[in-house]
C-alpha cells in the first residue's frame, strides 16, 4: 500500500498535546511528510516541542481553531489534517459552557470551511466514547463535532476532493488528562479518591491512538467514524497498579461522569462494519453507497461495545509494563 504521508504536508490542530506529540514522533520515524505543521495556542508547549522535535520537516504555527482567518493561513498547501485541538477536561468544560462550544463545536465547523475551501485532502478529527449517550457538555460537543465533521462530505460538493472521517477512542494511558498522574500525586499523601469502585474504562495507550489515526487516514473513503478494538480495565485494578496498598476513599460518582462507558451503541451497529482490529460505524447518506465497498463483518443484533461487555480486559501486569515504559515510577 502506498504510503500517503509521502511528499504530503500535514496540519495537527492541537500538536502540541500528548497525541500531537506522539503522532509527530511516529510520523518522523517512520514516514517521509514533506512538511508537519503543528498548530496550537500554547507559546511555551510549542517552544518545548520545538526543542525535542524540530526538524527541517516542522513548522510551528501558533493559533486557535476559533479563528477561521488564521485556520485558512494555515492551511494553505496543506494536504492531510489531523484535527485533535478540544478542551477536553470535563469539569472545565462543565464550569465554562461558552468556551467548550467555541473550541470543540465552532473550532469543528472552522475546520470543515477551511479544509474544503484550501482544496485539503483528508480530513480526520479525534473523538470519544463520551460522545456516546453525552451526560457531559464535554461529551455533548464532541457529538456534535462528529456531525459536523462526517457532514463535511456533503458540504463539499461535486467538485471538491475533500474526504473528513472520525475516529472515536477510550482514556489515553498517560496522557495529561488521565486519571494516572492524579493517582500518583494523591498517593504520596496517602490517600487516593475514587468515584465508584464498580467504575470501568476503555484504555488505549498513545503509539495505539497514534497508529489507529495512521490506518484510519489509509483507508478512509469519507464519512466513517473508526473505533479501535482496546482493552477495559476496572478502576480498582488500576489504582491497585498505581497505588498499591494506599486507602482509597470513594466519594459517589461526580455529574456528568458514566459508570462505564460506550464506544458502539446497538443503534450505530445497525449500520456498523467489524474487521480484525476495528470497527466502523458507516455514515447513513446517500454518498456512501456509491463508495461503501469497505467489506468487513455486519454486526449482529443487539450488539453494542461498551468498557463492562468487553470481552478483553486489560491486565494489572500489562499497564504496570506500559507505564515503566512511559517513564512512570511505580
Amino acid at each position: 500500500m502506498k504510503d500517503i504521508f509521502e511528499g504530503k504536508t500535514v496540519l495537527v490542530t492541537g500538536g502540541t498535546g500528548s497525541f500531537g506529540q506522539k503522532f509527530t514522533e511516529t510520523l518522523l520515524s517512520k514516514h517521509n511528510p514533506y512538511a508537519i505543521r503543528i498548530y496550537s495556542r500554547g507559546e511555551l508547549k510549542q517552544v518545548e516541542m520545538e526543542r525535542k522535535w524540530g526538524t527541517e520537516k516542522t513548522r510551528f504555527l501558533i493559533g486557535d481553531v476559533r479563528d477561521k482567518e488564521r485556520l485558512y493561513r494555515a492551511m494553505n498547501g496543506v494536504d492531510i489534517v489531523v484535527h485533535a485541538a478540544a478542551l477536553k477536561h470535563v469539569p472545565v468544560a462543565e464550569y465554562n459552557p461558552a468556551e467548550a462550544v467555541k473550541t470543540n463545536i465552532l473550532g469543528g465547523m472552522n475546520i470543515v470551511d477551511a479544509a474544503i475551501d484550501n482544496g485539503v485532502e483528508r480530513v480526520l478529527a479525534l473523538s470519544t466514547d463520551k460522545a456516546v449517550h453525552p451526560v457531559n457538555l464535554y461529551g455533548a460537543t464532541k457529538a456534535v463535532m462528529e456531525k459536523i465533521i462526517i457532514q463535511g462530505n456533503v458540504y463539499r460538493g461535486k467538485e471538491k476532493k475533500t474526504l473528513f472521517s472520525c475516529v472515536r477512542y477510550g482514556n489515553v494511558v498517560g496522557s495529561s488528562g488521565s486519571v494516572i498522574p492524579l493517582f500518583l500525586k494523591q498517593r504520596e499523601k496517602g490517600e487516593i479518591t475514587l468515584t465508584d469502585e464498580r467504575m470501568t474504562r476503555f484504555w488505549i495507550t498513545l503509539e495505539q491512538g497514534a497508529n489507529l489515526v495512521i490506518n484510519s487516514l489509509s483507508t478512509m473513503k469519507g464519512g466513517e467514524i473508526f473505533i479501535p478494538k482496546i482493552p477495559s480495565m476496572k478502576v480498582t485494578d488500576l489504582a491497585d497498579v498505581v497505588a498499591p496498598g494506599v486507602k482509597r476513599n470513594v466519594t459517589g460518582i461526580r455529574p456528568g461522569e458514566k459508570l462505564h462507558e460506550v464506544l458502539l451503541t446497538g443503534d450505530e451497529a445497525r449500520h456498523s462494519k467489524e474487521y480484525d482490529s476495528h470497527f466502523v460505524i458507516e455514515p447513513e447518506y446517500k454518498f456512501w453507497d456509491a463508495i461503501n465497498n469497505t467489506g468487513g463483518k455486519a454486526l449482529p443484533e443487539g450488539f453494542s461495545y461498551s468498557s463492562d461487555n468487553n470481552k478483553v480486559w486489560l491486565k494489572g501486569t500489562e499497564l504496570k509494563k506500559m507505564l515503566v515504559e512511559q517513564g512512570y515510577k511505580l
